[in-house]
């Protein structure tokens, strides 16, 4: 009992060993698989569950009664932070985990095979060719000739005396670094998105300057990607519409601007087509009508808002209130379906009156209604990761990582002791190719003897 007590004691007062013990822990390839699992599982849970809506969406998605599952309701979703899954503390801290498995199995396991690759030994006695899986005895050869067969397959030659290594194929003991290290900067790269990126959303008029305020989600260090000292003008926003009266594409005219309203950046952006200024990408997602341009008679042209109306599914429907009077007693309804300009006009009984276009004049309760023009809106969405160039280059070194993990290494020992010529060699894949090149080899040596 005294000496386990001693041992415990003597474990817990070495700081050294409980160092490596935990780095041990931590390179273990069963944890860092596990934490894959768990970050694929949530990752997955993120594209299923949809991020960063709100409350009144989970809760009429996500009733507690019936649950989803039986237990997954709105108030499940979100006490977990299961509606921004990607910026949660605990899906950072798995990221952080995984990554420091990587690094410790990279400089615990990697690192050490690296360097035992690159170093070599000879072979000088016969007994250590019988502990090879593949070796032969000739009873003719020589190291020049032998040499040369090694060349001509591209192998880096070694010689001492009347021992001889070759090795080629190191690319793919680096291969296998090289996807730990692309890993890793994938990690950190999506630790950088979201710790300092933003999501915005922006509904704009056609004509109207603004600057990103709608802030959807963002990280505690975005303040320095959202832009200040420069805005977006909409110059202009029109849709495509197809031969049978669809939405083919909209576009919107964006100019980038300081403070001075002098432009800076100009594209015409369209779905698939964005903007791109100082790390602040802008995509085209959506669309609405804002307002209406009208004149009453001879009054000045005014510009009226168009609001959207709930139609419970059926459909976009924008519309306004046009007064006919001037103290507002008698007025029309205006409603509209798209920005092709056919517009649908209702007196103040809500009967349907008559159907009206752009340019077009209306004689409705003793006056002239003439509706000039239809203003449609631009639905931007406005994003900004600082971390996708780590990412897309880490992606490539992952790219290049794994074919370099495909690379056999092949290590070829040969030893020559009067007239007597031993071979052998090993390698980590392609053994049945690596076993015919050495027969080849043999085979040409004899045929030269």
């Amino acid at each position: 009992m005294a000496v386990s007590d001693s041992l415990e004691s003597h474990i817990f007062s070495n700081p050294k060993y409980l160092w490596r013990r935990l780095i041990q822990i931590v390179a273990d390839l069963r944890l860092a698989i596990i934490l894959l699992l768990v970050i694929a599982v949530f990752s997955m849970s993120g594209t299923v569950i949809e991020q960063g809506e709100t409350l009144p969406f989970y809760q009429q998605n996500y009733p507690e009664d019936p649950a989803l599952f039986g237990f997954l309701s709105w108030k499940v979703i979100l006490a977990l932070g299961l509606n921004h899954v990607y910026s949660t503390w605990w899906y950072l801290s798995l990221l952080i985990l995984f990554g420091t498995s990587l690094i410790a199995c990279t400089f615990t396991r990697q690192f050490p095979a690296l360097k035992a690759a690159r170093s070599w030994k000879f072979y000088n006695k016969e007994r250590q060719f019988e502990k090879l899986a593949l070796s032969a005895e000739l009873k003719s050869g020589s190291l020049l000739s032998f040499k040369e067969l090694l060349s001509k397959k591209g192998y880096k030659i070694f010689e001492e005396n009347n021992s001889l290594y070759a090795r080629k194929g190191i690319a793919g003991k680096i291969g296998p670094i090289l996807v730990h290290a692309a890993m890793i900067i994938i990690l950190l790269g999506s630790i950088i998105g979201v710790m300092s990126g933003f999501f915005a959303q922006e509904m704009v008029a056609s004509g109207e300057t603004f600057q990103i305020r709608n802030i959807i989600e963002a990280g505690p260090f975005s303040a320095a990607w959202i832009p200040k000292d420069w805005g977006v003008k909409v110059n202009r926003f029109w849709i495509d519409y197809t031969p049978n009266g669809n939405v083919d594409q909209f576009y919107s005219d964006l100019s980038i601007v300081d403070t001075n309203g002098k432009e800076l950046d100009h594209k015409i952006i369209h779905v698939n087509e964005p903007l791109r200024y100082k790390g602040v990408t802008f995509y085209q997602t959506n669309w609405g009508i804002s307002y209406v341009k009208v004149q009453i008679n001879n009054s000045p042209i005014f510009k009226l808002p168009m609001a959207q109306i709930n139609t419970n599914g059926n459909g976009q429907i924008w519309g306004t209130w046009i007064p006919t009077k001037p103290d507002l007693s008698q007025g029309i309804s205006l409603l509209a379906r798209d920005l092709q300009g056919t517009m649908m006009v209702y007196d103040q009984t809500g009967k349907l009156y008559s159907a009206v276009r752009s340019g077009m004049d209306l004689e409705i309760n003793g006056v002239t209604l003439k509706v000039k023009e239809l203003l449609g809106s631009t639905g931007l969405q406005i994003k900004a990761d600082p971390g996708i160039p780590f990412v897309y280059t880490g992606f490539g070194l992952l790219m290049i990582g794994v074919m370099m993990s495909y690379v056999s290494h092949s290590q070829i020992w040969a030893l020559q002791e009067g007239d007597r010529f031993y071979i052998g060699g090993k390698t980590n894949r392609a053994q049945v190719s690596f076993e015919r090149e050495i027969i080849e080899m043999m085979e040409s040596m004899e045929k030269t003897v």
